[in-house]
């Protein structure tokens, strides 16, 4: 866990999008983007840090087309494969993305 700080909340996340899948009220999508958008900056931060940075522009791309503050209006035919696949994607780097070991100075 000390190597994975977003273990969790990318399986919150990836949670929540499969959950995107069925019909809820609308505040439901609304709480959805504030999560993912969090997520995804999160996971993107961590990502830079770490110097993975394909990694930061997927979570990133992820942050932007989720942000809550200026919503990107599609169908719900459209946002149903884009749910899945950000839960894939969250779901894979939860499990993936890992501090790098830090490197031993000689003499240690």
């Amino acid at each position: 866990m000390k190597r994975r700080p977003h273990l969790i909340p990318a399986l919150i996340a990836a949670l929540m999008l499969v959950g995107a899948l069925e019909r809820w009220p609308y505040g439901y999508y609304q709480l959805l983007r504030l999560v993912v958008c969090g997520v995804g900056v999160f996971v993107a931060y961590m990502a830079y840090n770490w110097k993975k940075l394909w990694v930061t522009w997927v979570f990133g791309f992820v942050a932007l087309l989720f942000n809550p503050l200026v919503p990107i209006h599609l169908s719900r035919e459209i946002w149903q494969p884009i749910d899945l696949i950000c839960a894939i994607s969250f779901t894979v780097v939860a499990f993936v993305l890992k501090e790098p070991m830090k490197e031993r100075k000689e003499g240690q």
